[in-house]
């Protein structure tokens, strides 16, 4: 099993940046695909971005395309998103999640790892 652990989110104004890492632990990293959620208040669990094994392929939300850059490093057990030119939109609770079958689905379900969540928040 791997254990998730988000860090980074805060408050920040709309056209800011900010860099979510996620640290993984328990088990080898390269054996997890791995990627981003979002949720916001009264809303349900969206796929923000996902990258595969290896960190050759990358999938990406039509909101935050041109946005937001997923990368990991295997050697360092992490994960991380690269969020720009951030909106009020992107408010929400951003969770971290890793299987190791599924890379790339944007169904929650698919997904056996979740992290604990880091709270980001655009104001405008």
């Amino acid at each position: 099993q791997v254990q998730l652990v988000e860090s980074g989110g805060g408050l920040v104004q709309a056209g800011a940046s900010l860099r979510l890492s996620c640290a993984a632990s328990g088990d080898i990293f390269s054996r997890y695909a791995t990627g981003w959620f979002r949720q916001a208040p009264g809303k349900e669990r969206e796929s923000v971005a996902a990258i595969s094994w290896s960190g050759r392929n990358t999938y990406y939300a039509d909101s935050v395309k041109g946005r937001f850059t997923i990368s990991r490093d295997n050697a360092k057990n992490a994960v991380y998103l690269q969020m720009n030119s951030l909106k009020p939109e992107d408010t929400a609770v951003y969770y971290c999640v890793a299987d190791r079958a599924t890379w790339g689905s944007t169904v929650p379900d698919d997904y056996d790892y979740w992290g604990q969540g880091t709270q980001v928040t655009v104001s405008s």
